[in-house]
């Protein structure tokens, strides 16, 4: 069932052409003027340098034992050999991580993929959310979304139904970076999709059910100048609210930037500028296998309040070097409001080791 093929074989080595566009490629701003339409907007964006679709969550199955999960798809568009007629000239290259934070193991499980779009082994479809590298996909469906994963060491396959409307994060689904208006993405999200499948861990199939944040982010100017990685925060509250937040830092940890959007219980939605969210790292842990040192534990402020995110586990760290060449924290997370649960969700730390490239 957790096969290597001869396919798997031929995609994994692609991950190492992903060079930066070309300056001659005409790559698209982020503009204020365009409006986010839905289903339209769930697939991909293929002008534009960067996209990736984002699912975290929780699981639990029937002995309540509690996991994480991720699974990310990753559109790139590198500018190179665009008016090449060969089907072998990378137009846009697709990536994938898939993690399972499981206490019992101690550290993440973690596998990835990687592929030019072509040939029936990828894609990115332009007309639904239809994301697929060999036999990891994630599609649209009329009540939410489904993916299959099938990794070395474990397989997912799960169904995500919405049960609360789209979060458009910044200023209505347009996503600040930075003082330039053009360091933006179009960004929204889906929180509290509600989680139904199996896990498969140790040849084992399990039942589990859960909750899940999906994200959705196209741009083709990410980071601005002098950043070298960001703090990222997905949050299912349990009220039924819905709290992201972000910083984007410099070389001295300072931030340049931050923002994201908070959803109360009642659905009244708050943008966030970057006067309204602050990160308080409260701990740190250091990796073994590379000794970068990741602040898992934080202090997240904002207009409204004050949550504590703290790890599941600590050893979430992913090395995805060798697929889109990054080494990074990705974790989930318990938030607490003065000592009470208040939600569950995703942490990501980017830039620790050395400045994040994108």
């Amino acid at each position: 069932m957790m096969r290597l093929g001869r396919r798997r074989l031929l995609l994994a080595p692609l991950a190492l052409l992903a060079p930066r566009a070309r300056a001659d490629v005409d790559l698209p701003d982020v503009r204020g003027d365009v409006a986010l339409a839905f289903p339209r907007d769930e697939a991909a964006h293929v002008t534009f340098r960067n996209e990736w679709w984002y699912v975290t969550g929780w699981l639990r199955d029937a002995q309540a034992r509690e996991r994480g999960f991720q699974i990310t798809f990753f559109r790139n568009r590198p500018g190179v050999a665009e008016a090449s007629g060969s089907r072998f000239a990378p137009r846009q290259l697709l990536f994938a991580h898939a993690a399972l934070a499981d206490p019992d193991h101690g550290r993440l499980i973690v596998d990835q993929r990687a592929a030019r779009e072509g040939f029936g082994l990828a894609r990115a479809s332009e007309q639904a959310m239809d994301v697929r590298i060999d036999d990891w996909s994630l599609v649209g469906s009329d009540d939410g979304y489904r993916t299959h994963v099938l990794a070395t060491a474990f397989a997912f396959e799960f169904s995500f139904a919405a049960r609360s409307p789209i979060l458009l994060q910044g200023d209505a689904g347009v996503s600040r970076k930075g003082p330039d208006p053009r360091d933006a993405s179009y960004y929204y999200s889906r929180p509290h999709l509600d989680v139904s499948g199996s896990l498969t861990l140790r040849d084992r199939s399990t039942p589990v059910t859960g909750v899940a944040w999906l994200d959705h982010e196209w741009s083709s100017r990410y980071l601005m100048q002098g950043a070298v990685g960001w703090d990222w925060t997905g949050v299912n509250l349990d009220d039924g609210g819905a709290l992201m937040a972000f910083r984007i830092r410099d070389a001295r940890g300072e931030a340049l930037w931050a923002g994201g959007a908070y959803r109360d219980a009642l659905g009244a939605r708050r943008p966030l500028g970057p006067a309204d969210v602050t990160f308080h790292a409260v701990r740190h842990w250091r990796s073994p296998r590379t000794g970068i040192a990741y602040p898992v534990s934080f202090r997240v402020r904002t207009a409204e309040r004050e949550w504590l995110l703290e790890p599941l586990f600590d050893d979430q760290e992913l090395d995805a070097r060798a697929g889109v060449g990054v080494l990074y924290w990705e974790g989930a997370v318990r938030a607490t409001i003065d000592g009470r649960g208040a939600g569950r969700g995703y942490l990501e730390l980017t830039g620790y080791g050395e400045p994040l490239r994108i």
